[in-house]
C-alpha cells in the first residue's frame, strides 16, 4: 500500500441520527410486507394501515416500497 495521501480512503464522520448510505437499502432480492410498506411510510401499523399497504403492494407491487423510502 502507498503512503502516497491520494491513495489513502478517508474515514467519512457520522452524522448522529442520520442512517449512513451504506446501511440503507430496500432488500430488492425479498417480497415486502404490508408491514413493511406502512412502516416504511412512517405510518402506525393498524388494521386499516395494513389494509392499504396490501392495496397498494397489489397495485403497485415491489416498487410501493422503494416509493416510500426516503
Amino acid at each position: 500500500m502507498s503512503e502516497d495521501p491520494e491513495s489513502v480512503s478517508a474515514a467519512v464522520p457520522e452524522v448522529r441520527g442520520i442512517t449512513p448510505d451504506r446501511l440503507l437499502h430496500t432488500g430488492a432480492s425479498d417480497s415486502p410486507s404490508a408491514e413493511d410498506v406502512v412502516l416504511a411510510s412512517g405510518r402506525d401499523v393498524t388494521p386499516e394501515t395494513l389494509e392499504w399497504a396490501r392495496r397498494k403492494l397489489a397495485d403497485e407491487g415491489r416498487s410501493t416500497l422503494d416509493k416510500r423510502l426516503p
